[in-house]
């Protein structure tokens, strides 16, 4: 078994940043990951999820209930 095959996802992730900051520079490391980084998770599920329903007709309901509620 060689060397690379038995390291480990962390000393691999170390060695690839130490790769990429001495080929690129840190601000090229920074750019590259910026072009290459698509994040996780479903932002508007999740969205929809913190915010509930944020229809118009949903919005005019609140204010108008506030507004009742406040006089």
């Amino acid at each position: 078994m060689s060397v690379e095959a038995a390291l480990t996802n962390d000393p691999i992730r170390t060695k690839g940043l130490e790769l990429l900051a001495a080929n690129l520079g840190t601000i090229g490391m920074v750019r590259f990951f910026q072009q290459t980084e698509n994040g996780w998770g479903d932002y508007t599920h999740d969205r929809q999820t913190w915010l509930g329903e944020r229809g118009v007709k949903n919005l005019a309901a609140q204010i108008k209930h506030r507004k009742q509620n406040t006089d």
